[in-house]
């Protein structure tokens, strides 16, 4: 019954026009990189994939870090890097919402993706494969796809 009422009360504050809750739930942290980069990673993944929009808010630092198992210095440090960065705003009593313009946008796009494409030159390259091979491959795949 809780659940049913959850989702109840999200989807009429959504009708209403009320401004989203970004959720976290699905964020998998790992020991690879802080986890203050991920969270921040995590925001740009989710605005990419528009799964986040302009005005949509954030969890407050408390509970994000409550519901992350994280030290709170540790969420703070992630919304002050997305706030430097400018797609997450604050305001005093307001909390914190996503900002995103066509600069910022393509910004974070240009950001993941050279990501993406640098982890899998790696990992090519770490396998010894040909660059003519890498590209071989891609050319199959995409039309298979």
């Amino acid at each position: 019954m809780t659940i049913m009422c959850t989702i109840l009360i999200i989807h009429i504050r959504e009708k209403a026009g009320e401004p989203r809750v970004l959720n976290f739930h699905d964020l998998k942290l790992n020991n690879k990189e802080p986890v203050y980069i991920q969270i921040a990673l995590y925001v740009k993944r989710q605005i990419l994939l528009k799964r986040a929009a302009t005005g949509d808010k954030l969890p407050s630092r408390r509970e994000l870090a409550a519901q992350l198992n994280v030290n709170p210095n540790t969420v703070q440090k992630a919304f002050r890097l997305m706030e430097e960065e400018g797609y997450v705003h604050t305001s005093g009593n307001q909390g914190s919402i996503i900002y995103v313009d066509s600069a910022i946008a393509a910004s974070i796009e240009e950001e993941l993706t050279r990501q993406m494409v640098r982890e899998f030159i790696a990992s090519a390259k770490e396998i010894d494969l040909s660059f003519k091979k890498v590209i071989d491959l891609i050319s199959d795949l995409w039309e298979q796809d």
